[in-house]
């Protein structure tokens, strides 16, 4: 075993970047570890800024009062449904688009490649789009939410430049023993990208996950509100619903314990937290997928 010969340079300097990091990661983590505390804290306490690091008269009722406002379970449900049927049509749509893109015999290629490409940078705005919606007839249509998010150009690109990455040798051995493409595709492609399509994941869900503007211009039924729509409604309502808890004949409430700043803290939290505890189980395909799928254009 070979030991690196450390000069004093280096080890100053060690010291110096991990004790950065271990900064940075902490200013980081503050803020979400700051509403937590507050959500679980004594809620006046918390109202008038005595809670800073260690929570104080520890309860859950925050939680229980968020988890019982009307309808919150229905759009909790909405919006897991759109996450996960989204997230899979994104990888689906854009890795067999992204596969058609690195063939070369593919038809006029470079033409409609460029074609994703402007995309990323042009849009019509918003009232075409939403007229476009509209003649499609997605007003009130749960499919509003999944059908415009099967194909990403960015998803697209990434997922293309990481095919290319792969050694052509290994479709071309199948090509020879007479496998076509969906049959490479499905068989070689995809079960070695799973770093980008891991990538693809991440970026897809987040952004289902956090989306509300489409529920906002083109949902009109409440049954069809996701979680961050409704809880951002209840945000924009936070004075009312406090003094509704307040005033509620649950035996378990206690009148002076709920505030806006407790609700709103509580609501936060339960809006990050699901995606924050799905992102740890993705993270070392995504920094690979990131890395490999960046490598050329």
């Amino acid at each position: 075993m070979i030991r690196e010969k450390r000069t004093v340079g280096s080890t100053i300097f060690n010291i110096i970047n991990i004790g950065f990091f271990i900064l940075f990661t902490l200013i980081c983590i503050f803020p979400f570890y700051y509403m937590f505390i507050n959500t679980i804290s004594d809620n006046y306490l918390a109202a008038t800024g005595k809670i800073l690091l260690i929570p104080k008269g520890i309860h859950l009722k925050n939680y229980a009062e968020i988890f019982s406002l009307p309808g919150l379970g229905q759009a909790a449900f909405i919006s897991i449904s759109r996450t996960i049927i989204g997230t899979l049509l994104t990888l689906i749509g854009s890795a067999f688009l992204g596969y058609a893109y690195s063939r070369k015999e593919y038809w006029m290629r470079k033409f409609w490649y460029r074609f994703v490409i402007i995309s990323l940078y042009f849009n019509a705005g918003i009232i075409p789009w939403f007229i476009m919606m509209k003649n499609l007839g997605m007003i009130n249509n749960f499919w509003a939410y999944i059908l415009p998010t099967v194909v990403s150009g960015f998803y697209v690109i990434l997922f293309k430049t990481y095919v290319e990455s792969l050694p052509a040798s290994l479709e071309e051995s199948a090509q020879i023993d007479g496998a076509g493409y969906m049959v490479r595709f499905s068989k070689i492609i995809l079960p070695l990208s799973a770093p980008i399509l891991a990538t693809i994941a991440v970026f897809a869900s987040v952004a289902q996950w956090n989306s509300f503007m489409d529920t906002l211009f083109l949902i009109r039924s409440s049954k069809l509100f996701t979680l961050q729509f409704l809880l951002y409604q209840y945000l924009n309502q936070v004075n009312v619903i406090a003094e509704a808890l307040k005033t509620s004949t649950h035996p378990s409430v206690n009148p002076f314990e709920l505030t806006p700043i407790s609700i709103r803290m509580t609501i936060s939290i339960v809006v990050v937290l699901p995606i924050m505890l799905v992102y740890p189980f993705l993270q070392r395909f995504f920094i690979k997928g990131i890395l490999l799928g960046a490598v050329k254009g």
